[in-house]
């Protein structure tokens, strides 16, 4: 991240392909490093830039200059001239937010002369009227009648003062506000008229209600002197998938009488503002923070929903967006309870008065934790923005299309701009017809990788694609896919990593060698086990393996052929089942009898199991998500709930990603997405298994949707050998909590009551998460989840309780599927 000081120290120039566009180039800037070092950088080249924002100013100056170079990048960019002269237009923001329902402004009469376009026709707002002049002159009587009967009106409740102004980005910050009592009509009636020789097109003059200040109970007796009232900022910024989140609030608190401005007050807490004008109650706060935050995320939801509405050009270029936003409340009684009203829309004060705040805390001091930055959802979106910008027109080659579950893979590439190059055994795979290049090859046949690797680098030669990149999210085209990039020179772990995180055994057997240094070393997690290929293998792995224990395939995915099993007569009766079963890719296809069906023993470990999703490069952990999963189904362990973020205590967390990232490491795992399963015991976390590829199921899905995290384009920059830019401490936006439907269990269910249009339809209208993992119901002896589904919620109490009841309601819980048990775990 940059900070250019002069206008001078940035270039447009033209992008090819992209007619009335220009790239941004940085010349010299100020550059940021840790522990507060800061270097005046000179750039040769300069460095294109891949996000913008502007400190915009409409005036002459060096803010007219930055609108600018804001207009009509390539690049995102933050803000534009034409952005911030709508949010300028006081009377337009009041009617948006009057518009949208869920935000109070206050009652205002308006003047405007020749208004915009957006300001004409439409329905009226509840407490907004609007008088469009056709001259400014000659209007006394019309101005008389409509103010006599506005300072008369019941909308203006309690107000005891009317404020003027003028309203239009011109007198942004030009004028002082002029207040008279709500009686005076006459005086009120002549400064109309005289600001009225002052308007130009496009303006208006603004009579609006002054909120009189909330009465709060003191205590006892309230302190002498004049009445205080509060004035509060809240930030807002935009998050994945354009959905307003709440920042920080900062409150200024001054004299009733007199209007409060942002340059001119203290900044304070809510907390402490509202404690000082005598609200010291926590439940009453609380109830304050969620309708202020309620408020704000509607305010920017409004300007949004208007934006989408506007083409390239009224936003100052196609990849305009305004990426936060401010928001001035008074705080005052309607209806007997205590509701903010919105003044007025701005971008940078109110991030201004929030860094102002945030300064008291610079000088650390013992015992106070340091608050999260009001900036920084703000810095979210702007690295988002940025990998989706760098990303944009790369080329990538994919091995393995995979089947339903991986649908979202083609809408989020072609969203982020990717250009997708597959290879995948299936000649009739849906995906075919959704990349760029389709390259059918069979990747089944798992001990020719070698041999085919070089056989598909050719292939891509003779195509002549020129690759940035090479990835795979499904299980049985990772070694494959490593061998690939190495034969094409492009950038992925080594093969023997890969080969020795994708056999099971290996990977335990390798890890428990692993003694440090570093510490805490990867022997620590590592779980005894002991590899089966005939039946003299298990005879001997009785013996080795302290019973019981658990079975599975050395190369297997999706919890298929995995079984407790007690006693040596089990391990052999279940060895011999799998060997008669599941003896080749036909049997089951997609879960690695490509290689064989070699099996493992391992000691069966009691604990909670876990899911860690980590983010690596360069051999460094970027991002961690832990989710809780509830308790498999005995003596298989096909998953039945799930829970994220952990309810586990943050030193526990902290365990199983230092165990997840370690285990990695000791594989020689050091780039890339990838999915570790592990059970916390009482003496620690160890390890089920990892998986060198990012999370299946849900997991994505969930990720994206709790933190604002895609893994997928993760995975796709990592490929590329661009490091992602991931929030080192993400935030939740919530809570989510599912179960899976089984075709065994669920058959009648999935085919009446919880049929997937059903569920589709649930999922449509944001009464559930379903991710669809399976096309048919077909049961089998030997089955993966068919789908999941989930409820959200603002705590894990609250979203499971809606899925138990969901799941009642649909007829997915029952005597032989307890969902409540299953959810036990998540209390």
């Amino acid at each position: 991240m940059l900070l250019c000081l002069s206008p001078a120290w940035l270039t447009k120039v033209p992008a090819p392909g992209q007619p009335g566009e220009a790239a941004l180039l940085v010349s010299k800037a100020v550059s940021f490093h840790p522990g507060g070092l800061t270097f005046l950088d000179d750039f040769v080249p300069p460095r294109r830039a891949t996000y913008f924002l502007a400190g915009l100013g409409l005036g002459p100056g060096r803010g007219r200059e930055a609108a600018e170079l804001a207009r009509d990048l390539t690049c995102p960019t933050g803000a534009s001239a034409e952005l911030a002269r709508l949010l300028e237009d006081r009377l337009l923001t009041r009617r948006l937010l009057a518009r949208q329902g869920d935000v109070a402004v206050p009652a205002t009469l308006a003047f405007t002369y020749k208004p915009p376009a957006l300001l004409r026709g439409g329905d009226a707002s509840p407490g907004l009227r609007l008088v469009e002049l056709n001259g400014k002159e000659g209007q006394e009587t019309l101005v008389k009648e409509e103010v006599g009967a506005f300072l008369h009106s019941e909308a203006l409740g309690d107000a005891l003062q009317v404020a003027m102004k003028l309203s239009g980005w011109r007198w942004r910050g030009r004028q002082a506000m002029r207040l008279y009592p709500r009686a005076e009509l006459g005086p009120v009636v002549d400064t109309v008229l005289a600001l009225l020789e002052k308007l130009e097109e496009e303006e208006s003059v603004l009579v609006e209600a002054v909120c009189p200040p909330a009465r709060l109970p003191f205590p006892g007796s309230p302190p002498p002197g004049p009445e205080l009232a509060l004035r509060i900022c809240a930030v807002v910024c935009r998050t994945q998938g354009d959905r307003p989140l709440l920042s920080k609030v900062v409150c200024s608190v001054g004299r009733g009488d007199r209007p409060l401005r942002h340059q001119s007050s203290l900044p304070r807490t809510l907390e402490a503002a509202l404690a000082q004008c005598g609200l010291g109650e926590a439940s009453q706060v609380a109830v304050v923070r969620q309708r202020v935050k309620a408020a704000a995320e509607a305010a920017l939801a409004a300007v949004l929903t208007l934006e989408a509405g506007l083409s390239a050009e009224q936003r100052g270029g196609r990849q305009v967006h305004t990426d936060f936003l401010g928001v001035d409340f008074a705080l005052t009684v309607a209806g007997r309870a205590l509701t903010p009203v919105a003044l007025e829309l701005n971008g940078d004060l109110c991030l201004e008065a929030c860094g102002a705040l945030e300064g008291l805390w610079a000088a650390p001091r013992p015992g106070l934790a340091a608050e999260e930055a009001a900036a920084a959802p703000l810095v979210e979106t702007m690295l988002r923005r940025s990998a989706r910008c760098l990303m944009e027109g790369k080329q990538l080659l994919l091995l393995g299309a995979g089947g339903v579950s991986k649908k979202f893979v083609w809408e989020a590439a072609r969203d982020y701009g990717l250009k997708l190059h597959l290879v995948e055994s299936d000649p009739n795979h849906f995906a075919s017809q959704l990349v760029q290049t389709f390259i059918h090859f069979d990747v089944t046949e798992h001990r020719r990788d070698e041999e085919n690797a070089r056989m598909l680098a050719e292939l891509v030669r003779a195509r002549g694609l020129q690759l940035d990149g090479c990835f795979s999210y499904w299980d049985d085209c990772l070694v494959l896919t490593a061998l690939l990039c190495q034969e094409l020179g492009l950038p992925c772990n080594p093969p023997a990593a890969m080969h020795l995180a994708k056999q099971k055994s290996r990977t335990q057997l390798h890890l428990l060698c692993r003694h440090g240094p570093p510490w805490p070393a990867p022997s620590l997690y590592a779980v005894p086990c002991c590899p089966l290929e005939s039946k003299a293998d298990v005879d001997r792995a009785v013996r080795q393996v302290p019973l019981p224990g658990v079975m599975k395939l050395e190369f297997g995915a999706g919890a298929v052929g995995v079984r407790l099993v007690e006693d040596a007569s089990q391990c052999h009766e279940h060895f011999s089942r799998i060997a008669r079963d599941l003896q080749g890719e036909a049997d089951h296809p997609g879960i690695g009898l490509g290689w064989g069906n070699a099996m493992l023993l391992m000691e069966f470990i009691e604990g909670t199991e876990h899911d860690v999703d980590l983010v690596l490069f360069g051999g460094r952990l970027l991002a961690a998500f832990v989710s809780d999963n509830g308790p498999t189904r005995l003596p298989g362990f096909t998953e039945t709930a799930a829970c994220m973020p952990t309810g586990l205590a943050p030193e526990q967390e902290a365990q199983l990603v230092q165990a997840a990232f370690r285990c990695c490491l000791g594989c020689g795992l050091l780039d890339g997405v990838f999915n570790v399963e592990l059970k916390l015991t009482r003496a620690g976390p160890r390890l089920i298994e990892i998986n060198p590829r990012m999370g299946g199921f849900y997991l994505r899905d969930w990720i994206l949707e709790l933190y604002g995290v895609d893994l997928l384009l993760a995975a796709a920059m990592v490929a590329c050998g661009l490091r992602p830019a991931l929030p080192a401490h993400p935030r939740a936006r919530g809570h989510l909590v599912g179960v899976m439907c089984l075709v065994s269990q669920h058959l009648q269910a999935l085919s009446s009551t919880a049929s997937r249009e059903t569920l589709q339809a649930l999922h449509d209208q944001g009464l559930l998460r379903l991710n669809l993992l399976e096309e048919t119901l077909v049961p089998g002896e030997y089955e993966e989840p068919y789908c999941s589904v989930a409820c959200a919620g603002p705590s894990p109490a609250e979203a499971r309780l809606r899925l138990l009841g969901l799941c009642q309601g649909l007829g997915i819980d029952g005597p032989h599927y307890p969902v409540a048990y299953f959810l036990s775990h998540f209390k």
